[in-house]
């Protein structure tokens, strides 16, 4: 994985922690029942969704890291163009 694939991932996982966070709020507002067991259920489930927030948070992190750090991935080979045959 190159440098501009890793940026593009660390973008999209920071926008969507931004929106986890959003999303959880705005379930927790909008999915609000009368009812107890209704009130329950959109809080429980408003905090499920605003967990996935670090998960995506620390992987956009990881992926500027990577990105910054070096151009080849733990577990992944990069092969350099000159040393590869072209195929004729």
């Amino acid at each position: 994985m190159n440098s501009s694939i890793c940026r593009t991932l660390s973008a999209i996982c920071f926008q969507a922690g931004m929106f986890s966070i959003l999303l959880s709020i705005w379930i927790w507002w909008i999915q609000n029942g009368e009812t107890p067991e209704e009130q329950a259920h959109a809080e429980r489930f408003g905090i499920f969704v605003g967990l996935w927030a670090p998960t995506l948070l620390i992987l956009s992190n990881r992926f500027d890291r990577y990105a910054d750090k070096a151009k080849e991935l733990p577990g992944m080979k990069v092969v350099d163009e000159s040393e590869a045959s072209p195929t004729a």
